[in-house]
């Protein structure tokens, strides 16, 4: 498995700060940048923030952690990722979701009927979008006729998922190419590994082994106590300690846990902002432990 590290803006990025960290990400060889859909914040949108950051740039590259697609009609995302990956090839990372993390941003994503079934079509017309043209689908929630988008693009986009219960784990064996996990342990992170593989060996699919990854949350700068208290609130049955990294010695031992359990591409998060210094310590931590 190649391990590789990326960076996640999450919501307290200045957008006047994003063209300097793009430029020093690429200069320094950083892996990829990850921008979320936290559309209540000063956080840019991932779709702009992708297109922005792959303009100025040719090696790093971008992804979404994580966009929400049920809510979204699924050809004209599927546009979008074909038109990235034109302008930047084999560097366009996109990991969708089932609905918003804020619960005020959910009713930005309307759908009708159960979001799951709704989540399910909208992957499997994505992917056959995504895959040829003059695509004919008719479904429970989307009919299609004649859909040609591609238009002799070449390469493939790979779709990654989030999610953490077994309704997600299907999803992912079933629908997905890889899973980018949030708030997990490390003995979730195996179970769910295994659960995916399972699921995708029924469905007759293969997931590859480098394709399982996570979202950490560092505090870099930020008072520990009160990232574990933000942490134990999302999961309050779990004990927040083993799920954000209180520092960077604590980061380098969740990794380690984190690669047993079969995970290889990590997007860490600065809680605390503070990018240019976490940057500085980013490269000098956990670049050289990249292969």
């Amino acid at each position: 498995m190649s391990i590789r590290f990326g960076i996640g803006t999450g919501a307290d990025l200045d957008p006047a700060h994003l063209p300097a960290l793009v430029d020093r990400l690429e200069s320094d060889g950083v892996d990829s940048l990850w921008f979320s859909e936290l559309v209540y914040s000063r956080a840019v949108d991932p779709f702009v923030g992708m297109s922005y950051a792959a303009s100025r740039t040719e090696k790093l590259k971008v992804g979404t952690s994580v966009a929400i697609l049920p809510g979204r009609h699924p050809v004209l995302v599927a546009k979008q990722l074909l038109s990235l990956a034109a302008l930047a090839p084999k560097r366009v990372l996109p990991v969708f979701g089932l609905q918003a993390g804020n619960p005020r941003e959910r009713e930005l994503f309307p759908v009708t009927g159960r979001r799951g079934d709704v989540f399910d079509e909208s992957l499997r017309l994505l992917r056959a979008v995504l895959a040829g043209d003059d695509i004919d689908f008719a479904g429970d929630h989307f009919d299609v006729t004649g859909a040609a988008v591609r238009q002799g693009h070449t390469g493939s986009v790979d779709v990654w998922l989030g999610g953490r219960v077994p309704a997600a784990y299907r999803r992912i064996g079933a629908l997905g190419d890889g899973w980018l996990g949030s708030f997990v342990t490390p003995a979730e992170a195996a179970a769910g590994v295994a659960t995916i593989n399972a699921e995708a060996a029924a469905a007759g699919r293969h997931i590859d082994d480098d394709h399982f990854g996570i979202t950490l949350l560092l505090a870099d700068g930020a008072d520990p106590d009160e990232l574990t208290a933000r942490a134990g609130s999302r999961r309050p049955e779990v004990d927040a300690r083993d799920l954000v990294a209180t520092g960077w010695s604590a980061l380098h031992r969740m990794i380690d846990d984190y690669v047993e359990a079969g995970l290889s591409k990590f997007v860490i998060i600065p809680a605390a902002g503070g990018m240019t210094s976490f940057v500085d310590r980013f490269v000098d931590e956990l670049l050289p432990r990249q292969t």
